[in-house]
C-alpha cells in the first residue's frame, strides 16, 4: 500500500503535468517576493546557543591593478564568487565588481575568520579563473590573480549607506575620471607681487 504522502505528491505532478500537456516544457519559477524591512534583531542569524550579525565590507584587486574584469571574465567572477561562498555558507549582501577592482559587502559566520574566508575566496576564485580562461597565464604569470591583502570594514548599523556606496562606486569612479587636474594658478608663485 503506498504512502499518503507519496499518493499526494504523485497526484500533484500528475495534476501539473495534466495543466502544462500542451507544452513540451514545465517552467518552475521562484515569484518574485519583496521583502518587508527587517529590524535588527530579526536580521541576526543564529545558530543552537549563538545569535550573529557579522557583516563586513571588502575590497580587494588584480595583481598589479590591472584592468581585467571585464566581458567575459566579469560574468565568470561573479558565478565563481556565488558558487564559493555557498559552499561557506557565506552570504553576498552586495558586490559589485569595477574593471581593477572587487567591492563585496558580506555576511560571514563566526565560526570563519575573515583572513582565512579572504585566502579561501582569492585563492580558489584564482585557480578557478586560470582553469576557465588560460589565457590569463600570460598576463599574471603561474597562478596569481589577485594582488596580496586587502581592505576590510566591519558594518553595523550603516549597513544601507555601505550598499549605497558600493552600488553607487562606479559613476563616482567615472566622474572622478572625467576631472580635469589642470591648475591654473602656480601655487608656489606670490600673487601679490
Amino acid at each position: 500500500m503506498r504512502d499518503k504522502k507519496t499518493t499526494r505528491y504523485a497526484g500533484a505532478h500528475r495534476r501539473l503535468y495534466q495543466k502544462n500537456s500542451k507544452r513540451d516544457t514545465i517552467k518552475v519559477f521562484k515569484p518574485i517576493v519583496k521583502r518587508k524591512e527587517k529590524n535588527m534583531a530579526q536580521k541576526a542569524h543564529s545558530l543552537s546557543h549563538t545569535k550573529w550579525m557579522c557583516k563586513y565590507h571588502i575590497v580587494f584587486t588584480p595583481k598589479y591593478r590591472r584592468k581585467v574584469i571585464y566581458n567575459q571574465y566579469r560574468s565568470s567572477l561573479g558565478e565563481i564568487f556565488h558558487r564559493l561562498c555557498s559552499y561557506k555558507g557565506v552570504e553576498i549582501i552586495e558586490g559589485h565588481l569595477m574593471p581593477d577592482h572587487v567591492h563585496m559587502l558580506v555576511s560571514i559566520p563566526p565560526r570563519i575568520s575573515v583572513a582565512s574566508f579572504m585566502g579561501y575566496l582569492k585563492g580558489k576564485s584564482a585557480l578557478m579563473m586560470f582553469d576557465k580562461h588560460a589565457n590569463l597565464k600570460y598576463k599574471f604569470g603561474n597562478r596569481h590573480f589577485w594582488a596580496e591583502g586587502y581592505y576590510v570594514s566591519t558594518v553595523g548599523l550603516n549597513e544601507a549607506t555601505i550598499k549605497k556606496y558600493i552600488q553607487e562606486q562606479e559613476r563616482k569612479d567615472i566622474a572622478l575620471d572625467k576631472l580635469s587636474v589642470k591648475e591654473y594658478e602656480d601655487p608656489f608663485r606670490d600673487s601679490g607681487k
